[in-house]
């Protein structure tokens, strides 16, 4: 799906999980607005926090613009739920994880 179908999907269900997270990813992808993309993530995160790809997608965005604490903070979340057993998957995830943690310093 394009941008234009998540934002619409946004704009019909603002609470929606899919329409946020794929909005999210997507501005992420694209590299030019971060911010948006955190706005757009930390929604997805809040909406469902054991979704393991929402936390290192927002750790990216965050990453990118400088957020390192907030950064952090984002992907250790993840890490713990991919390994606590709550998600339903993201393990292979941590190690891309803690990879980005350590170039946050």
């Amino acid at each position: 799906m394009d941008i234009d179908t998540f934002r619409q999907m946004v704009a019909k269900k603002p609470d929606g999980f899919l329409g946020r997270y794929g909005l999210g990813d997507k501005l992420l992808k694209e590299g030019e607005h971060l911010a948006e993309a955190v706005e757009h993530l930390s929604v997805a995160v809040k909406l469902d926090p054991i979704h393991v790809a929402s936390h290192l997608a927002l750790g990216r965005a965050l990453a990118g613009l400088k957020r390192n604490d907030e950064a952090k903070t984002v992907l250790t979340a993840g890490i713990d739920a991919a390994l606590s057993g709550r998600s339903s998957g993201g393990g292979d995830l941590v190690p891309e994880m803690r990879a980005l943690i350590q170039t946050l310093g």
